[in-house]
């Protein structure tokens, strides 16, 4: 039922300069089509499975009928933690400059990203193919503690360097969290209702973004970087205790092995890398880059004859995942690299305050639950590329706009930069997910949904990594143009360090200047990656997803096949993925 605006507690009490208004009416405007949407959605779930009519299907589908309260349960409980998960990136972002003034640092100011990062990107494949094995409940259980003790942790760190030795801590949870989340929403609902859903998730999302950046500006400002982290612990013990009390569904415990192998491969290659890439002007960055191929391609050998590989190899055979993964890459890239560095440009270049900067971000997530709902919208209508195509032109348009920004820059044109990236990611990020979810069977459903997750998180890993050793090179080198030893200058000075007050104001300002300069060639590399995203997105098979008459779900994703007939993408014919779905349904929750 659709409620009053005046009703419920106050949805963004946070005190910020000249954003409240509109803050405010951003976040009533999403909890509203949230409310309304959560209330269609489970009606319309429940006249799925109550239907008078007794044939085989109804009947699987009633003895499958989960109560309403236990679904609304299930649903409140991913709402948080993908509200939990979404808040993080977006509320360290935006504390970072501030941390790593008190800290001190900069030069390892992407690794509090990278570390993160890295062991959520390395850890999505294990969780998704360890949760198909012995069942979703127990490892987003552990997962999620994971996360909350690593969000403890810290939150008590003294130094830069426990601080990313934590992160990775943190990410080691959080590589489970939201692909879980999306893992088990698949297993409850069908397509068609996935389709709907997606932009509703979406928007619960969005609400966490929109207050993220809000929230860590106003924590930072008015109390401690430390609740930066601590804010996660009540929304992720919340969401762990209703998902574990709901969620009732004891899975078969298959008798297969996961593959350590291939999982240890996989991060001990990308740790490799990461290490190469920040060595890359001395030889032993070199060496660790070609240790990192060589670590790669065992990782091919070792996957192939693996009985469940963490990476689905014989799924890279169909242009549509193979597409959509590299699409998550290259726009993970984008995204998530420029939102690393964009509250460092606002607070260290234009020199506003840890609120403002917050601020900056929310057009772009703002823009991107917009974006999100309006593809999941039209992904029942029209072709899932057309979609993707239109998204991953405003993504590139906007990171060229931002590319082009100097020290002279005003905000508000970085925030509509950046809020065309936000609809670019909202419209081509769904897409791809329902297209590919459509597309694979039912065993594959967890292992694909993790590897798109897996490849959006290796993207941003590896831009912000390389976008930091860009920033640190490229400053150095314009420190020393201006007749200025890099090593003599205290860099976290820019963002309220303590040594900024002993520095004469003219050569804060060249300072300040050589940043900006830098800054700006960071978000050329966000560009480059968006536009290559662009042109693997052109490639993806054509194809819509198109609703059955049989039940209220959805067909598999399909093409033209080389004949001109039409053929399942994912593998499997349209008989076959109803007759999963309805055993799927007929298992309980």
């Amino acid at each position: 039922m659709l409620r009053a605006p005046g009703h419920g507690p106050p949805v963004c009490p946070i005190q910020t300069r000249g954003n409240l208004p509109v803050a405010r009416f951003a976040v009533r405007i999403t909890i509203l089509s949230i409310r309304y949407s959560f209330d269609v959605e489970v009606s319309h779930a429940a006249r799925c499975v109550q239907t008078p009519a007794d044939t085989g299907e109804n009947r699987a589908r009633r003895s499958a009928a989960v109560s309403r309260q236990r679904t609304i349960v299930i649903v409140a409980g991913i709402m948080l933690s993908l509200f939990m998960a979404s808040m993080e990136s977006t509320v360290i972002a935006t504390a970072m400059p501030t941390i790593v003034a008190q800290l001190g640092g900069l030069s390892i100011y992407s690794w509090a990203f990278s570390a993160y990062m890295l062991t959520s990107t390395c850890t999505v494949p294990v969780y998704g193919k360890l949760s198909d094995i012995y069942g979703r409940r127990n490892i987003y259980a552990i997962a999620m503690a994971i996360f909350l003790v690593g969000s403890v942790l810290c939150g008590l760190a003294g130094t830069m360097e426990q601080l990313v030795f934590f992160r990775a801590v943190q990410g080691i949870g959080a590589g489970g969290v939201m692909p879980l989340a999306f893992i088990i929403i698949g297993d409850i609902f069908t397509f068609e209702q996935r389709a709907r859903m997606q932009g509703w998730f979406s928007g619960v999302w969005g609400v966490s973004s929109i207050v993220g950046p809000l929230l860590g500006g106003f924590i930072v400002d008015n109390l401690s970087w430390h609740w930066v982290f601590y804010v996660n612990v009540l929304p992720g013990t919340l969401a762990l205790v209703l998902v574990w009390l709901a969620w009732k569904r004891r899975g078969e415990r298959h008798t297969v092995s996961v593959d350590y192998a291939g999982a240890a491969l996989l991060m001990s290659g990308v740790v490799v890398l990461l290490l190469g890439l920040a060595e890359l002007d001395r030889p032993r960055g070199l060496l660790l880059v070609g240790a990192a191929v060589a670590l790669f391609i065992a990782l091919y050998f070792v996957e192939r004859r693996s009985a469940n590989p963490v990476l689905p190899l014989y799924l890279f055979k169909e242009r549509l995942f193979a597409t959509a993964t590299l699409h998550g890459i290259l726009a993970g890239w984008a995204m998530f690299g420029s939102l690393s560095f964009v509250p460092l440009f606002v607070q260290a270049v234009l020199g506003t305050s840890a609120t403002e900067a917050g601020s900056t971000l929310t057009p772009m997530m703002l823009a991107w639950v917009v974006g999100s709902i309006i593809g999941s919208r039209l992904l029942l209508t029209r072709g899932y590329r057309t979609i993707a195509l239109v998204g991953m032109v405003s993504l590139t348009l906007g990171s060229f706009l931002i590319s082009q920004i100097g020290s002279d820059a005003r905000r508000w044109e970085m925030m509509v930069y950046l809020g065309m990236m936000g609809i670019g990611m909202g419209l081509s990020v769904p897409s791809f997910l329902i297209a590919v979810q459509s597309a694979v069977q039912k065993r594959d459903l967890g292992t694909a949904t993790s590897t798109l997750q897996f490849s959006r998180s290796m993207g941003g890993t590896l831009g912000v990594s390389v976008m930091g050793v860009f920033l640190t090179m490229r400053l150095a080198n314009a420190l020393v143009a201006a007749g200025i030893d890099p090593g003599t200058v205290p860099m976290d000075s820019l963002i309220g360090g303590e040594g900024g007050a002993e520095l004469p104001a003219a050569l804060m300002d060249t300072i300040r200047a050589a940043l900006a300069v830098s800054i700006e060639g960071v978000f050329w590399l966000a560009f480059i990656a968006a536009a290559l995203g662009l042109v693997a997105t052109a490639f993806a098979p054509a194809g819509r997803i198109g609703q059955t008459k049989a039940m209220p779900g959805v067909e598999p994703l399909r093409a033209q096949g080389p004949e001109g007939k039409l053929e399942a993408i994912g593998g499997s014919t349209a008989e076959d993925t109803q007759n999963t779905r309805v055993k799927e349904e007929a298992e309980p929750i």
